[in-house]
């Protein structure tokens, strides 16, 4: 199966809110696999950038009065139009990450259930909600949640699809209008999405791609938007923290991670070797939630590296568009030598790489092998910094205490991963790591799989979440309203105001003595 055609690409060209696409400067946008040109993607501005919010803020007032109920329905359509168009997304994912189409699907799966539960919670979660006000029966209190109004999404090449859509669904859900920065290297991933949220009924004016350079498109919308919300680096993600409080406007981000996992002397090391090879590898590491440091119980350590070894040896690397390959390419050459110098360095250092190791431009211009290294140390600079590559560490450890310790020991905090030898005692491990998700007896898609449940990182690794409730009322102002049912705080029945002021502590602490309260 080949790559889309150039015909399929010059189609959802047409779709980025940029005018006079065709007489604009662009971009080349390269096939990973071979290197080849694909097709060009016209360079926004900043001019283009607040075309593209003044034409939002007008659209989002009507599209913020329809019921919740009605943009709904527009989701679930898309979500079924995804499910019609899967090939063809997954071929465009593959055309411009390099991923393996396993990788691929994960994203078509992550849009489906996002689609999915918010447009089936949206109503449920958005709803005006009566809370305990002051004086039982006397008072009226709910709270209201309000659209932010235009949101900004800044989305990375990794993966792309998931990253700038499935953030857009709840904040579009919730009435807001959204514009979107594609990264550069992928902008096809969210335009063929685009074309599906246009058929399903989507208002184009409410969600606009802006393709362009981040130091001027992604700096136009965090000076335009009314909350942003990023997927990439820490180190980004301080520099636009930072412009957004300067605005005094909502932020949210997931960024890197330093991911641990924990295998205990009771785990069924065959099963966690072969599972290890999805959990450090899938998008060949190239995911914020990939795990990068593998504690082993001493006891088992040299047996569990031999099977993963063997594992991570047996997989197959390759650039068909199909399931036919375990692992595809890193996204660029600047990529693949950011790993080849993590690896590098580490093996001058002393450490010993027991699989991979070695990039393979004999398959593709950015291919890398899934590396497994041991005795890997702090002052390696793989040692404590995100390879955000194919590249993990074993590290034997003589209880679980250690193992712990060491796992906490990162400024990140965004995923982790635990075998045991039961699931409560997998649990229990779980629940004493600083991650702002834990996977027992898997490595990362089962939290993140779970759409209802929130999703982010602590420490560096992030603020804010996405999925669940936090997911989508964090694009909302929260509005309170209370009514004075039966009187108001001036003094009742004739009272001075002398002996009110005596009596309204009392009173409200007897209130508070009443059930419920």
């Amino acid at each position: 199966m080949p790559a889309p055609t150039k015909a399929e690409f010059d189609r959802l060209r047409k779709l980025v809110a940029i005018e006079d696409v065709d007489a604009r400067q662009s971009r080349r946008v390269d096939e990973v696999f071979t290197g080849n040109e694909l097709t060009t993607i016209p360079i926004g501005t900043a001019e283009d950038v607040e075309k593209a919010f003044a034409k939002a803020r007008a659209a989002q007032v009507s599209w913020a009065k329809r019921p919740v109920k009605e943009r709904a329905a527009i989701f679930e359509r898309f979500r079924d139009l995804v499910l019609r168009n899967r090939d063809f997304l997954m071929d465009v994912a593959q055309a411009e990450t390099g991923k393996a189409r396993s990788a691929a699907q994960e994203e078509i799966v992550d849009m489906v259930l996002n689609a999915r539960y918010y447009a089936r919670e949206a109503q449920s979660l958005l709803k005006q909600k009566q809370v305990q006000p002051l004086l039982p029966g006397v008072v009226k209190t709910v709270v209201n949640y309000q659209p932010k109004g235009v949101v900004g999404v800044i989305s990375p090449w990794n993966y792309p699809m998931a990253l700038s859509i499935s953030d857009s669904i709840p904040a579009l859900l919730a009435g807001n209008a959204v514009v979107v920065k594609p990264d550069s290297q992928t902008p096809y991933c969210t335009l063929a999405n685009a074309e599906l949220l246009y058929q399903a009924g989507l208002p184009r004016e409410v969600f606009a791609v802006v393709p362009g350079q981040g130091s001027v498109v992604g700096t136009a919308i965090v000076e335009n938007c009314d909350y942003l919300m990023f997927t990439g680096s820490t180190a980004t993600g301080r520099g636009l923290a930072e412009h957004c409080g300067r605005r005094l406007i909502g932020f949210s981000a997931e960024l890197g991670g330093k991911n641990p996992m924990i295998v205990t002397k009771g785990a069924n090391l065959d099963v966690v070797a072969k599972a290890a090879t999805r959990a450090c590898f899938s998008n060949a590491g190239q995911l914020c939630i990939s795990i990068e440091r593998i504690y082993v119980d001493r006891s088992v350590a040299d047996a569990f590296a031999a099977k993963f070894a063997e594992n991570v040896k047996a997989m197959k690397l390759g650039t068909s568009y199909d399931f036919d390959a375990d692992m595809g390419s890193l996204i660029s050459e600047d990529q693949v030598k950011s790993v080849s110098r993590h690896v590098d360095d580490a093996v001058v250092k002393g450490a010993k790489v027991i699989a991979g190791g070695h990039a393979r431009p004999d398959i593709g211009p950015t291919f890398f092998e899934p590396t497994v290294l041991t005795d890997v140390t702090d002052d390696m600079e793989c040692g404590r910094n995100e390879t955000f590559g194919p590249v993990v560490a074993i590290y034997p450890v003589d209880s679980i205490e250690e193992a712990i310790e060491r796992a906490n020991d990162t400024e990140y905090g965004l995923n982790a991963s635990v075998w045991a030898g039961s699931k409560s005692e997998g649990e229990a491990i779980a629940a004493r790591l600083h991650a702002g998700t834990v996977n027992v007896d898997e490595g990362y898609a089962l939290t993140f799989g779970s759409t209802a449940a929130p999703m982010g990182g602590m420490k560096s690794s992030g603020v804010g979440r996405r999925h669940g409730a936090e997911g989508i009322l964090k694009y909302t102002e929260p509005q309170t309203v209370s009514t004075a049912r039966v009187l108001n705080l001036d003094p009742p029945f004739g009272l001075s105001p002398v002996l009110w002021q005596k009596l309204l502590t009392p009173l409200v602490e007897t209130v508070q003595q009443l059930p419920g309260r």
